[in-house]
């Protein structure tokens, strides 16, 4: 379906705290799209839950946020950016967000697994 999602530099583990570099995990819903960011559209992940929140509090820690599906980075057009290299998104090729774009709408739920 998807071909060599990118996520962000430490992949392995769901995101608990701003700046981990991971993308979260578990149940969440796609609660607004950006047709102007910075990057090739982009669906906003409604990570951190209350349970997000709430784990990285515990740790005196922050959870972080603004987690979206997103395409390439703007700046690069049509020429896929190398590696790993978001913060904690999900990054697909820019066809496979315009799919995504058009058939989901807000309050689509995703599951994200690793």
């Amino acid at each position: 379906m998807f071909t060599a999602l990118q996520l962000g530099p430490h992949p392995v583990g769901p995101k608990h705290f701003e700046g981990d570099g991971r993308t979260p995990e578990g149940h969440y819903t796609i609660d607004r799209g950006n047709p102007r960011s910075a990057y090739h559209l982009s669906l906003h992940i409604s990570y951190p839950d209350a349970s997000d929140r709430a784990y990285a509090a515990a740790a005196g820690r922050a959870p972080g946020g603004e987690i979206f599906l997103h395409g390439q980075p703007n700046a690069f057009g049509p020429v896929r950016a190398p590696g790993d290299w978001t913060e904690g998104c999900i990054a697909l090729t820019n066809s496979e967000i315009e799919e995504i774009w058009q058939r989901v709408g807000d309050g689509t739920p995703i599951d994200i697994e690793p």
